[in-house]
């Protein structure tokens, strides 16, 4: 062999050593616990929906202040990912918990405000659905005085009815009684808090949303009742957690630990007193 070949030979051999090297340090790194690279990062990062009073609006909201207990649970710093919803849940667990977005950000440590839903569990079974903090349903706020009493829809006949036409709200009070109260409702709204304040300043007799948007501007007034919707599968809700990949259960674990802690000390309560929501779990 010339000694040309043998200093390529030799090149070539340490370059593989060196590749191994790394590649076997990038392994043993993907294969530490989650929350354990999540500490030496010292940071987490949670992920929370734009733009959804009133959870996240602007940087402030009840999402944004359970981030920040969880983060300071696991004595870690917070790093918030604010992100706009995609098409469905699905997107947004792929995005936000077990690949990335598209556009270049994410994933994130943890994803809150996620149904704890068990046909979307079967369906992602890449993420770990866990930690129900609060139990969201569809509602209708009305006057009182010009609607005292609601056994059923019927009861804003010839009334107008606020309520974001996109939305699950919506969708139901369009639909309702065959489309009884469609001329009447007025959907331009952008969520329920806006539909909300309408019926507060006296433009629609009633506001349909979720409780949380309508109980965060209207709670703390008497001159309006908020119940549930008057539609038999509507009543019961569905509960809110968060989601961690499913390789992630040490994060996962540590997480709930944390918010059963703020569960019991009644920090959790107050943080949706502070936006006016009752909070609730069932």
């Amino acid at each position: 062999m010339t000694r040309t070949a043998s200093m390529h030979s030799r090149r070539n051999w340490l370059l593989a050593a060196t590749s191994l090297c790394i590649g076997g340090a990038a392994h043993a790194q993907s294969e530490r616990p989650a929350l354990e690279r999540i500490r030496a990062r010292g940071r987490l990062t949670v992920g929370i929906y734009n733009d959804m009073p009133p959870f996240h609006v602007a940087g402030q909201g009840i999402d944004v202040e359970l981030a920040r207990a969880l983060a300071s649970s696991l004595s870690l710093e917070l790093s918030l990912l604010p992100f706009s919803a995609d098409e469905n849940m699905n997107d947004d667990l792929r995005n936000m918990v077990w690949k990335g977005h598209y556009l270049g950000f994410g994933p994130a440590d943890v994803l809150l405000h996620v149904p704890v839903d068990a046909p979307l569990m079967k369906e992602n079974p890449r993420v770990e659905i866990f930690g129900p903090y609060f139990h969201e349903r569809v509602m209708i706020a009305r006057n009182l005085e010009q609607t005292p009493h609601m056994e059923s829809l019927a009861a804003f006949a010839g009334k107008k009815v606020a309520v974001a036409g996109q939305s699950l709200a919506g969708w139901l009070m369009i639909g309702a009684d065959a489309g009884a109260y469609r001329d009447q409702l007025v959907t331009t709204w952008k969520d329920g808090t806006l539909a909300a304040q309408a019926l507060r300043r006296g433009d629609v007799a009633g506001a349909a949303g979720l409780a949380s948007e309508l109980e965060s501007v209207l709670s703390n007034d008497r001159r309006f009742a908020i119940e549930p919707l008057p539609m038999p599968r509507m009543r019961n809700g569905w509960a809110v957690g968060m989601a961690v990949k499913k390789d992630a259960m040490d994060l996962a674990r540590a997480l709930q630990a944390g918010l059963n802690k703020l569960g019991e000390s009644g920090e959790l309560k107050s943080m949706f007193a502070k936006a006016g929501v009752n909070w609730r779990l069932l």
